[in-house]
Formats: C-alpha cells, sequence, structure tokens
C-alpha cells in the first residue's frame, strides 16, 4: 500500500492554486464534472479511444474571457488505448505536473486492478485508499462488514441454495461484461437449479461467480437509493449531505 506520507509529499509539490480534478471517464464522469466545475475545480477526463467523444467533443467546457464557464464542463480530454494506461508511470507524472487529484470511481478501479491502484497509483485520490477493496463482495472486510460495524440492517444472507425458501436475489458478476451484474431472483432451489443453469449455458455467469454468489432473502417493496456525500471539512452544519434520490 502506498503510504499516506509518500502521498503527503506529493501533495506538498502541488500548486494548490492550480488543483485540477482527474477521474476515469465512464458514465459517472459527468456527475464529477459538473460538481468540480460547480466548485471552481478545471476536470480532466481519461478517456478510452473510442468512447471519448462525450467528453472530448459534446461536453467540452467553453469558458468566457474571464473563465467563467459558459457551457459543458471536461476542460481536458485525455485519450487512451486503454483505461488501465492511467497505470503508466509516464502519464502519471504528468498527472502530477497537472496537480491532479484523482476521484476513484468505480470504473477506475474496475479497469485497473485494486493491487495497481493501492501500490502503483502514485497520485493523490480523494477519500481512502485502503477503502476500496470493501467495495468488492469477495473480501472478509467488504460494505457488508462495515454494516455490522456500524449496526445497520440490511437483508438476510442464505449460504446454502437448497435453504430457498422464499423469494431471494443471487448477486453475482456478469461472465462477459465487466462492470455489469449476471443478478437473478428465485423463490426454490428447483428454480435456482434452472435459472442458474440457463444462464450459465447462455455465458452471463460463469460456475466460479455462481460458487460465490452472495443470496439474499428479497426485501418487498420500494426500490431507493439514497445517495450520501461525507465531508470532514464542512465548518457548519451537518457533515452529511443527502445528495439524491434513485
Amino acid at each position: 500500500m502506498i503510504s499516506k506520507d509518500n502521498i503527503a509529499a506529493i501533495v506538498e509539490e502541488y500548486d494548490r492554486l492550480k488543483l485540477r480534478i482527474g477521474m476515469t471517464a465512464s458514465h459517472s464522469a459527468l456527475d464529477i464534472c459538473d460538481g468540480a466545475i460547480e466548485e471552481g475545480f478545471p476536470t480532466v477526463a481519461y478517456c478510452k479511444e473510442g468512447r471519448h467523444k462525450t467528453y472530448a467533443n459534446y461536453f467540452k467546457t467553453q469558458r468566457s474571457s474571464s473563465g467563467r464557464v459558459t457551457r459543458g464542463m471536461v476542460d481536458k480530454a485525455i485519450v487512451l488505448d486503454s483505461f488501465n494506461d492511467v497505470m503508466n508511470p509516464d502519464l502519471q507524472a504528468e498527472m502530477r505536473k497537472r496537480n491532479v487529484v484523482y476521484i476513484p470511481n468505480r470504473s477506475f478501479t474496475s479497469y485497473s486492478t485494486i493491487d495497481d491502484v493501492e501500490n502503483n497509483f502514485n497520485v493523490p485520490l480523494f477519500g481512502s485508499r485502503n477503502m476500496l477493496r470493501m467495495e468488492e463482495r469477495t473480501e472478509e472486510q467488504d460494505y457488508y462488514w462495515i454494516l455490522d460495524k456500524a449496526g445497520l440492517p440490511y437483508p438476510e444472507a442464505i449460504k446454502d441454495p437448497q435453504d430457498i425458501d422464499c423469494l431471494v436475489i443471487v448477486k453475482l458478476h456478469h461472465a462477459q461484461k465487466k462492470l455489469e451484474r449476471g443478478f437473478f431472483t428465485c423463490a426454490s432451489y428447483a428454480e435456482y437449479v434452472e435459472k442458474s443453469e440457463s444462464l450459465l449455458a447462455e455465458g452471463v455467469i460463469d460456475k466460479e461467480s455462481l460458487e460465490g454468489a452472495r443470496i439474499e432473502r428479497y426485501v418487498i417493496g420500494p426500490v431507493f437509493n439514497l445517495n450520501f456525500f461525507y465531508s470532514p471539512l464542512a465548518e457548519e452544519g451537518e457533515k452529511l449531505e443527502l445528495l439524491r434520490i434513485d
């Protein structure tokens, strides 16, 4: 793990008046750029060739002579052969020259390995580098572990598929599309076998992911996704902010 002291030393070399917000240019990048621009930070999107026009063309920032943003939100788009090219030491050196603070969105930790992010990405991140593993359900200390520590409720897990006696959701990765899910629901062991065998035959899921899948009792009711933001820097009011509900 890159130490906090090493990153602090890099930040000390930054020009604090010329900080830029960088991110992997996937679907969440526009949200990041919009917030950064609103807070007065220039933005750098690290794009993949063939998927770059959204950021390099359509949402390219236009500014007035005084620097005020009149349209768009992406100041600079860096086009790469692969999203994982951000691990290139030369590119990281350029990031540091640009005073980039990188936002580790989910795509960043999907297209690059967590090991690389922890040990080889020598660029300051917003947030805790050592907490990124917790987004993976395969880790011992994952987000369910955090929920336990916080005393927050979550759907009951069923360890053995043969114990399925109600509607459940089976959570696992898509076999072909790395960022998508191969989730399915079932209400009995027979249905679990039928659906899993069908998805295996179609190549939607693979046996390894199925064996490591998490099975949860499905909670019937309206589904809400609440998005919060916590800032220890807030000097007044609540440090925890509810941004939106999907």
